[in-house]
């Protein structure tokens, strides 16, 4: 997919456009070269004139054609259905296919086929059995599985679906790349289902100190493509659009997507009585804008951890309901 870009004006972020709207906007005259812009390569807001892959527009050349229709994703309809454990319902023409982790599949009507295959399902996925093997490899690396399963209206009824179930409490957020620029980098576990066509990648975390502690480590996910993907996350969703240089600082599981535009890194919460007697961890996850980012109240890890501790394994103590004496009295009578 071709790269995308964002201009500052006036003090806030436009975008995304693509090469062609830049160059539409010099060849008209709203911008000019020495515009800020924030794009693939760059750190910081910075000079069109001073951006090395925007030096053939600004030359007059034209850039590379734009790929055909017939690569992008299926277009497929979908409903979310329920308040804290939900599901989505995919709804499929003849010949559309949805792709999921395996395991995610709640039900699927008579004339869905589904294949378990390797690497993301992505349309038009060439290349042979080694080609497909580094796919899955990458899925590997993220901590997900080897395979994934391909959901196909094989027969010639109008529309068929199929459901797929969070695993725990939360939302499932839609996210339509086409209209987020293309790319959403997000939690290594949270990808649910896609629509056939979306590409599922690994996004490396530039920044070592991102990568050591920011909750994530060095790899994130990557969802690449024009189509429709599901993400999951607990608790409830927050969502933010960051102004250019716009700064906040969350916990470091708390986030579950960003937008490419958004600047990741990890700062050190304070003091030392602050860091280790202040129940927030060592590092917040710092988020610099342009872009969208997604927030959950409840991760999975923050949830275990509350669950663990109050098992016996954990050191917690079980007190019998409705007792107000609690558990250790009522084990003295017992031993009697």
């Amino acid at each position: 997919m071709s790269a995308v870009w964002y201009l500052a004006i006036n003090g806030a972020s436009e975008g995304p456009f693509s090469e062609q709207d830049l160059k539409a906007r010099l060849d008209s005259g709203q911008i000019t070269s020495d515009f800020l812009v924030y794009g693939p390569g760059l750190s910081q807001w910075t000079p069109m004139k001073d951006v090395t892959p925007l030096g053939g527009i600004l030359r007059g050349e034209s850039p590379p054609p734009p790929p055909s229709p017939g690569a992008g994703a299926d277009e497929i309809d979908y409903r979310i259905i329920g308040q804290e454990m939900q599901f989505v319902e995919v709804e499929l023409d003849p010949g559309e296919s949805a792709v999921a982790e395996a395991g995610a599949m709640l039900y699927m009507t008579s004339e869905i086929q589904m294949e378990t295959i390797f690497g993301d399902g992505r349309a038009n996925q060439g290349g042979g059995f080694m080609d497909k093997l580094l796919g899955a490899g990458k899925r590997l690396i993220t901590g997900e599985g080897l395979f994934m399963t391909v959901f196909t209206h094989g027969g010639s009824s109008p529309k068929q679906t199929v459901g797929f179930a969070a695993p725990y409490a939360g939302k499932i957020i839609p996210l339509h790349l086409d209209e987020l620029g293309g790319e959403i980098v997000c939690q290594k576990d949270s990808f649910l289902c896609a629509a056939r066509g979306v590409a599922l990648e690994i996004a490396f975390q530039k920044k070592i100190g991102a990568g050591l502690f920011g909750g994530e480590g060095f790899i994130m996910q990557r969802l690449l493509g024009d189509g429709i993907a599901f993400v999951h996350a607990g608790g409830t969703i927050f969502e933010m659009d960051l102004k250019p240089g716009e700064k906040i600082r969350v916990d470091t599981g708390c986030l579950v997507a960003l937008q490419p535009s958004v600047n990741y890194d990890v700062e050190f919460t304070g003091g030392i009585k602050t860091a280790f007697f202040g129940g927030e961890g060592l590092f917040f996850a710092t988020l610099t804008g342009p872009g969208h980012v997604w927030l959950q109240s409840l991760p999975l890890s923050r949830l275990a951890d509350r669950i663990y501790a109050a098992a016996p394994q954990g050191g917690g103590k079980q007190v019998g309901e409705g007792s107000v004496l609690g558990g250790a009295l009522g084990t003295f009578f017992s031993d009697d």
